[in-house]
């Protein structure tokens, strides 16, 4: 059996990889000309790195990211408000949360692939049912058939769109600027990842190579995003501490990447046939967990372990079983957070403050673990 993947991203390359390990033969299908770096770094939670040590890939992703020991919610000018301390899941659990540049990671999974068949420049157009096969049609005018087909390109899934309709986007009216700098970064913080928030936008930093720092910051728009200009940047955190403000100085306006905040709005149909979801395309959510990227990773493992007890349709509707609960879960709170941190009333953000410096380590805990927990399959 050969599955067709759609998208190189990083579901799609766990998942090649994980089913390779277990015998099964895949061609991925990446609608980009060419691999590069996006200028974005990516943290791979608990539930992530598990995934990555059982397909043997934990020693060279934390060869080339940044061990991210707690994570820190504060005020504009980096006063405490919240803090996850992960070093008792990096205890439990044997692996580390890693910071490391997305492109990076995306090379690593790549060279991990002992026979790619990655087909560039196939942007995938529609599909069309033909004798119990689907033919894929590219925009580069290719025609390929198809007998299992997973769709892992993102948010704006093609696949979903061709086979799964009465979907709905849904648009937090933020913007987010993404950036990648050269920023030597005091050594508190190098082992952080810091989110600062303050009133209708925060700001969030991670370092994740020696003296390379990710960056990432947002802001709540009425009508658009071009109410933002990306040249201003700078003056809309101002009042943000003084190393903030020095990230931004330091980061060159080209290198800057700025998108709208989306979601998938839940969805109860994963799988029809042959064909299966997964990651953003199945259960894309806002970034304020971090488990955009995660939560495709997950998908991968339980996929490709399904893939080899259970013919294709009765693994895919076992996939949806065990993995929706939980994602749909990530997407209802990725939402809520970021309502919460965006807030405007000065009282109400007083009181969020108060509520967060007040919840018990061990709730904080418990909720965190719900995440980082991976299926026993």
């Amino acid at each position: 059996m050969t599955i067709d993947i759609i998208g190189a991203g990083i579901g799609g390359l766990t998942t090649a990889i994980a089913l390779e390990q277990k015998g099964i033969k895949t061609r991925i299908f990446e609608q980009a000309e060419k691999i590069k770096p996006v200028g974005a770094g990516i943290i791979l939670a608990s539930n992530a790195m598990q995934v990555f040590e059982k397909l043997g890939l934990k020693k060279s992703i934390e060869e080339h990211g940044n061990p991210i020991s707690s994570m820190n919610i504060t005020k504009a000018n980096l006063a405490p408000i919240s803090k996850v301390d992960l070093s008792f899941f990096e205890k439990k659990h044997k692996v580390k949360n890693i910071a490391i540049h997305r492109g990076i990671l995306q090379q690593l999974l790549i060279n991990e692939l002992k026979s790619p068949i990655i087909k560039l420049n196939h942007r995938l157009k529609n599909i069309d049912f033909n004798n119990k096969k689907y033919l894929l049609t590219f925009e580069n005018g290719e025609q390929i058939q198809s007998s299992t087909l997973i769709g892992a390109d993102g948010l704006n899934c093609v696949v979903r769109q061709n086979l799964f309709p009465n979907n709905t986007l849904r648009n937090a009216k933020q913007i987010c600027w993404r950036g990648i700098t050269n920023f030597k970064l005091p050594h508190k913080y190098k082992h952080e990842l810091n989110e600062a928030w303050n009133k209708t936008d925060r700001f969030g930093f991670v370092q994740i190579a020696e003296d390379k720092v990710y960056w990432y910051a947002l802001k709540s728009f009425k009508n658009n995003k071009n109410e933002f200009e990306i040249n201003n940047i700078q003056t809309y955190f101002k009042n943000y501490d003084p190393i903030i403000n020095k990230i931004i100085a330091a980061t060159n306006n080209k290198q800057i990447n700025t998108a709208e905040i989306l979601d998938l709005k839940p969805t109860e149909n994963w799988y029809k046939e042959n064909v299966c979801l997964i990651g953003d395309a199945a259960h894309a959510a806002t970034p304020n967990m971090g488990q955009g990227a995660c939560q495709a990773i997950e998908d991968a493992y339980v996929l490709s372990q399904l893939l080899t007890k259970y013919d294709t349709n009765h693994a895919f509707q076992e996939f949806q079983r065990l993995r929706l609960p939980k994602a749909h879960q990530v997407v209802k709170v990725s939402w809520m957070i970021g309502k919460i941190s965006h807030l405007s009333n000065p009282i109400l953000i007083k009181f969020r403050n108060l509520l967060m410096r007040l919840t018990p380590t061990s709730l904080n805990r418990k909720q965190t673990e719900q995440i980082f927990q991976i299926p026993k399959l």
